[in-house]
């Protein structure tokens, strides 16, 4: 499986940015592409992810109401969508998958950044005016 996150950039704050991740090389049925950050110093967090088969969503409770995932299957592409950016946003962010012949092991995978096992290189997000 491979990944690539793109799309990133100097954003003032409350400006919006979309990041893209291409995916492919899967081989089960059923995946899911998350969304992760690292700041400077910190951990690295899960932000959203998404299930190929349905389009479920999962979001961290810190970006709920900004952040916006969403998939385009023909092109294999995953999208994050940010609003009203803050400075606390500045990161790299990274998509990550992981895939399953069942279904039921990706949607109940989906917010357990640890099932995420394929990485793609990060795109970096800077916030600031």
């Amino acid at each position: 499986v491979q990944l690539q996150a793109f799309g990133g950039g100097l954003v003032q704050p409350g400006g919006s940015l979309r990041l893209s991740c291409s995916a492919s090389g899967f081989t089960r049925d059923y995946f899911a592409i998350g969304w992760f950050r690292q700041a400077p110093g910190k951990e690295r967090e899960g932000v959203a992810s998404i299930s190929s088969s349905d389009g479920r969503t999962y979001y961290a409770d810190s970006v709920k109401g900004r952040f916006t995932i969403s998939k385009d299957n023909a092109k294999l592409m995953v999208y994050l969508q940010i609003n009203n950016l803050k400075p606390e946003d500045t990161a790299v962010y990274y998509c990550a998958a992981f895939q399953s012949v069942l279904q039921n092991i990706v949607l109940n995978g989906l917010g357990n950044y640890r099932m995420y096992d394929y990485w793609g290189r990060g795109t970096q997000v800077t916030v600031s005016s």
